[in-house]
């Protein structure tokens, strides 16, 4: 099952709120640094949402996360809660928003490394996360492109890097909800699945590991899904809308 494509002023209103997200996500960039905490973090976002005229989708009853952002550090994957713990120098931090703004819904993530620059097997899970990101958006060549035909790709820089997939979780719809059909697997086949159409929305949100792809749901916030190993983990992520002949990145400067 496919979407309903986007009215054009559905389409403008998630271009606007994709910059104001985009927005807050530089600015948050350069406010990260050692014995921030999540809460401080967090707290930030939240008035930066406000500040823009948007909306935190996650502390909405849809959802009733407890935060507006969920912050991931080291072997959380995603859906990370805020804490009081400081950030140390070296700590790989996941950040993902969801925003409203004139009543859709933009989806956006990134990984960053605490107060220094990546290196070694770090800077080699970031780069190849988020290449593996750009290459399903790539993929995308408009109108008759297959689900398969993203997540191959997606799937295939993963693998080429020897990271662990997360195939447990996976990218989907949004716009009118943060979760919508379909559903866009980090792996897979090209030329198979849902076939897309211009004025679709989509989130695309490759997650890897430095070790397996085995997940556990069992930290005690009953939200935080980290590694079964204990390996450092990235996500990044997109919101893209289906043109005719490719795709356009909404939730970027």
């Amino acid at each position: 099952m496919t979407q309903p494509p986007k009215t054009e002023a559905q389409i403008q209103a998630m271009r606007e709120g994709g910059k104001i997200l985009a927005t807050i996500f530089d600015g948050l960039k350069k406010q990260l640094s050692v014995g921030m905490t999540g809460l401080q973090a967090d707290a930030w976002v939240e008035a930066e949402i406000q500040r823009l005229g948007a909306e935190a989708t996650y502390k909405t009853s849809e959802v009733n996360f407890p935060n507006v952002i969920c912050i991931s550090v080291n072997d959380a994957i995603v859906h990370g809660v805020p804490t009081d713990i400081p950030f140390e120098k070296g700590d790989v931090v996941g950040f993902d928003l969801v925003i409203t703004y004139k009543g859709m819904k933009t989806d956006s993530a990134f990984t960053a490394v605490i107060g220094e620059e990546p290196s070694g097997a770090v800077k080699h899970l970031l780069k190849n996360t988020e290449r593996s990101l750009y290459a399903g958006i790539d993929a995308i060549k408009g109108r008759g492109t297959h689900i398969g035909d993203i997540s191959a790709a997606v799937e295939s820089v993963l693998v080429d890097a020897k990271l662990g997939v997360i195939r447990e979780m996976v990218g989907h719809g949004v716009g009118l909800e943060m979760h919508m059909p379909p559903e866009v697997p980090n792996y897979g086949m090209a030329g198979t699945g849902l076939v897309l159409t211009p004025g679709e929305t989509i989130a695309i949100e490759p997650m890897a590991t430095l070790g397996g792809e085995r997940v556990s749901h069992d930290h005690e916030d009953g939200w935080t899904i980290s590694t079964r190993d204990g390996s450092l983990a990235a996500q990044f992520e997109h919101t893209v809308l289906i043109t005719e002949d490719g795709a356009e990145i909404l939730t970027t400067l």
